[in-house]
This record gives structure tokens, C-alpha cells and sequence, in this order.
């Protein structure tokens, strides 16, 4: 029989720090790929970091001067899509964890405590980081830095690759509190209401309706 530390393993820190690595590495190669997978741990992993790559680099263009207005607009409905799936995709892994803990016969009493962050955000949280961690190294490499940004640029590097390590001991230890029914997992809804229609006034409100 498999153990939940067997189900859990591709969400581990270790394996999801080196797969986030090599995606971040690959990707600026090859662009951002989605995953063809989306039910596996690893198809789901790879279906948020391939949100947030795409968002960095949208964030980007939505900053640049240069550009006519028309290209900002598209960039900005860009990264609105993409935090969207990103959100639905961190639902989702909560979701896959929700149903394999049931699974396993784990229920926590009312009493358990539960965790202010869910091991999907978490997992978003270490992806992000891994994007910063290797922005950040590229800026530091650049040949027409002055010293002083350049240490900077160090500093931060340190800071980003400390906060990496904390997230991810607490990701192992949520786990390993859900094992072991010492916290609770619970699937907290995102309910954005922006992206639908029916529920933002700033659309539902200034509609067209249709004439023909």
C-alpha cells in the first residue's frame, strides 16, 4: 500500500525546489510551456509556475514606456488571465490534498487547528521565488552594474534564498502535520469576483446589450 509520504513526495520542498529551477531555467530557452497533465501533482506544480512565468514577464511589458497604449491594455488583460488560472490552479492542488487525506481515512476532529496557509499557497509562494531568485542572479551578472548595485543585488539575493529555505521547511512541516493529524487542511474557496461577469458591477452594470 502506498503511504501518504509516498503520495506527497512530489510536493516535497526538495523536489519542488529543483523542479522549479529547472522549469525557470528551461523556460527562458524555450518560453513557457503548459503542462498537458493537469490532474498529477507534477502536472498541477507545473500548471502554476507556467501562470507565474508568464505573469513576470507580462508584469514586465505592462511597464515599458515605449509602447502605445494598445500594448499595455493587451498586456494587463494578459496578466488578469493568467492570476486568474493561477489562483483556480492553487484551488486545485488544495483540492487534490483535501481528497487524498479523506482518502486515507484522515479526519480531523473540530478541534484541530488549521493552518493560515494552505499547502497551495505555499507552493505558489516557493514558484515566485524561484522567479525572483533567478531574476535577481541575472541582474547581478549584468556587465554595466556599478559595485553598489551589484551588492545589492547580492543582499537580496541572500534574503530571497532564506526566505526560500524557510517556506520551504514549512511546507514539509504542514505536510507533516496533516499526516500526522496534528493541523487541519481545509480548501479555502478564492470566489473572485472581478473575473466574472455576473458579479462585477464595473461590467454587468456598462454592458451592451445586444440591439440585433
Amino acid at each position: 500500500m502506498t503511504s501518504l509520504t509516498d503520495i506527497f513526495a512530489p510536493l516535497s520542498s526538495a523536489n519542488l525546489l529543483e523542479w522549479y529551477n529547472d522549469l525557470t531555467g528551461l523556460w527562458h530557452e524555450t518560453g513557457a510551456i503548459a503542462p498537458e497533465d493537469r490532474l498529477t501533482p507534477t502536472g498541477m506544480t507545473q500548471w502554476i509556475h507556467y501562470h507565474n512565468f508568464s505573469l513576470w514577464h507580462e508584469e514586465d511589458e505592462a511597464r515599458r514606456t515605449d509602447m502605445p497604449e494598445s500594448h499595455i491594455a493587451h498586456a494587463k488583460r494578459a496578466i488578469d488571465k493568467h492570476n486568474q488560472q493561477r489562483n483556480d490552479g492553487i484551488e486545485k492542488i488544495d483540492v487534490w490534498i483535501d481528497n487524498v487525506l479523506k482518502t486515507a481515512g484522515i479526519h480531523p476532529d473540530e478541534h484541530t487547528e488549521i493552518n493560515s496557509e494552505t499547502p497551495g499557497s505555499i507552493i505558489d509562494r516557493l514558484s515566485i521565488l524561484a522567479l525572483k531568485i533567478y531574476h535577481m542572479e541575472e541582474q547581478a551578472e549584468r556587465s554595466d552594474l556599478t559595485q553598489e548595485v551589484r551588492d545589492l543585488c547580492i543582499i537580496r539575493l541572500k534574503i530571497l534564498r532564506e526566505q526560500q529555505a524557510d517556506l520551504a521547511r514549512a511546507l514539509d512541516k504542514l505536510f507533516l502535520d496533516l499526516r500526522q493529524v496534528h493541523k487541519k487542511h481545509k480548501v479555502y474557496r478564492q470566489f473572485k469576483m472581478y473575473n466574472d461577469p455576473r458579479f462585477n458591477p464595473a461590467v454587468y452594470l456598462n454592458r451592451k446589450d445586444d440591439l440585433n
